[in-house]
């Protein structure tokens, strides 16, 4: 060959020119001599996490900041950990490269024909491959090393363009075995759209905005994961129209914007937008993913509702098959609408509430005085708990200062991701992270890898010793009577400052406002180690916003 390039190099060279500088890992034989011999030389750093969900979690939360993630696992007994990271990662649209170090041609062949079994075969060559197939945009076997540079490419390209997981088995014999090295540069492929329903859903949208008394814009989550955030913010000021959020897309343009109202998630959502809401006579969805999490209680008007999302839009009868997103705001930024003016609510001015030193926190207490310490510079992380309400009314200044996957809502997702995101995010940035016990059971161990790799995110752990949120969803009376939890729902108590004596980080435990003010003062001076500050709250303490489904 001209150029000398083998597939476990050719892997590693593509992965670095879309972005990647860290890679998510666990040591495994099948994988090993890749990672050792190729991606330790190279400029991507590899990330030696504890488990495979966490490692999953963490290359989940880096690719969205980065525009791509990657973590290597070993065949079935570490890939199929992963697999629930990986299925979070398709349903929220991140670009996930999921590289599973597979037995050699020779023990998958050895096993299929004679039952001489190798570690972590399950049955053959297909097991993983068709566990994957459903929760990625590509699987593919580098088998053959002439094969290589065509089948990483395809799904390389899938997942950038489809902003979703890809999975690719690199077999243990074909890493060293010499292929073509990499043409060219690899870039999504083209967006398309019908330009009959292209312009007719521009011409309804249009015509509806050019009469609408009270239009309102409810931007959603596709705005981040495709990239449309400047062109979001020039359709937002040329209309001049407010806007909103989802749970989903919260802060994906800057919440300080004069144009922003707040986050409308159902009855979650404040007084304030949910009578904006209520009295807008059009709202455009951009990008909106309709879930239980953001109708909570309330189901959208669809007559007077145009939903764009999924490449298509809808509007009470009207459907327009591919039409883009990014299409779609072209268009009607080309045509220059100019809405009716419409005043806008006023934003309540927030400043920290008076408390006592001495007085105990509640759940709704805690996000009222946390409000102080989010700035411009702080990206917020909630789990799936009862911090879903806390944080949505939460002001979020910065764009893209906010990280949650609401959608899949997989319980203990929030801590691990915190490893990514603090390797991902700008160095003047801080990471914030509100999750609830029983969530943060699960996934503990993410502080072992950011203290070996001296990141600094601050966990804070809502310690009421309940699964509130699956108590909530399943009876959420309890909280206003002296009706007991559901038993499944009760956790066994952890000491979860102590842990980080046994991860070697900062740890503090708190049940007063003096003492939390302390906490914080201390975790934002340390800039070496996580922090993890243990909050005590009552067990029937749940947030205001979140009291309607319990009356």
């Amino acid at each position: 060959m001209s150029e000398g390039s083998t597939v476990g190099r050719y892997l590693v060279d593509r992965l670095r020119q879309l972005g990647l500088g860290h890679l998510f890992s666990i040591a495994g034989d099948y994988s090993i001599e890749w990672l050792n011999r190729y991606v330790t030389p190279s400029s991507i750093e590899i990330i030696e996490e504890v488990n495979e969900v966490n490692a999953g979690y963490a290359a989940d939360g880096y690719a969205r900041l980065k525009g791509i993630g990657a973590l290597c696992v070993t065949y079935s007994a570490g890939a199929l950990c992963a697999v629930n990271a990986v299925a979070g990662a398709y349903v929220e649209k991140v670009p996930l490269v999921l590289i599973n170090g597979t037995p050699s041609i020779k023990k998958t062949l050895t096993f299929e024909q004679t039952g001489f079994s190798a570690h972590h075969f399950i049955s053959g060559r297909e097991t993983d491959m068709q566990s994957f197939e459903h929760i990625t945009v590509a699987t593919i076997r580098v088998d053959n090393p002439d094969l290589a540079p065509t089948l990483i490419d395809y799904a390389l390209t899938r997942c950038i363009t489809e902003r979703r997981p890809v999975y690719i088995e690199l077999l243990q014999d074909m890493v060293d075995l010499e292929c073509e090295p990499p043409r060219g540069v690899l870039k999504p492929a083209r967006i398309l759209s019908d330009e009959t329903s292209l312009e007719q859903s521009v011409a309804q949208i249009c015509a509806k905005l050019e009469s609408a008394e009270n239009p309102l814009i409810w931007l959603g989550v596709e705005i981040d994961r495709f990239g449309l955030q400047d062109k979001a913010m020039s359709l937002v000021q040329q209309l001049n129209v407010p806007f909103v959020t989802e749970l989903l897309s919260k802060a994906v343009l800057s919440e300080d914007d004069a144009l922003f109202a707040g986050v409308l998630d159902g009855q979650a959502s404040s007084a304030a937008v949910t009578e904006l809401a209520a009295t807008s006579d059009f709202v455009l969805g951009l990008g909106v993913w309709l879930t239980d999490i953001n109708s909570l209680g309330w189901e959208p008007d669809y007559d007077k509702t145009a939903f764009a999302s999924f490449d298509a839009v809808k509007f009470g009868t009207f459907f327009g098959g591919q039409v883009a997103l990014e299409h779609l705001i072209d268009g009607i930024l080309a045509e220059k609408v100019v809405p009716k003016t419409r005043k806008l609510p006023e934003n309540s001015t927030r400043s920290a509430p008076t408390v006592g030193s001495s007085d105990v926190i509640t759940y709704q207490g805690f996000y009222n005085f946390i409000q102080q310490y989010v700035d411009r510079n702080t990206i917020v992380g909630a789990d799936a708990s009862m911090n879903y309400f806390g944080s949505l009314l939460l002001d979020v200044p910065g764009p893209g200062g906010f990280v949650v996957q609401s959608s899949y809502s997989s319980i203990g997702y929030s801590a691990p991701a915190a490893t990514g995101i603090c390797l991902a995010k700008r160095p003047d940035q801080r990471v914030m992270v509100f999750t609830g016990d029983g969530g943060f059971q699960m996934t503990a161990q993410c502080l072992s890898t950011q203290t070996r790799f001296k990141l600094n995110p601050i966990i804070f752990v809502i310690d009421n010793g309940v699964y509130a949120v699956e108590q909530w969803l399943a009876d959420a009376s309890v909280f206003h009577t002296d009706k007991p939890f559901y038993k499944p729902c009760i956790l066994h108590r952890w000491n979860y400052s102590l842990l980080s004596e046994v991860f070697g980080c900062r740890g503090w435990e708190v049940g007063t406002y003096g003492e939390l003010r302390d906490a914080v003062t201390g975790a934002l001076k340390n800039a070496s180690s996580p922090s993890i500050i243990q909050v005590h709250v009552p067990n029937k303490s749940i947030p205001d916003n979140a009291k309607w489904k319990s009356q």
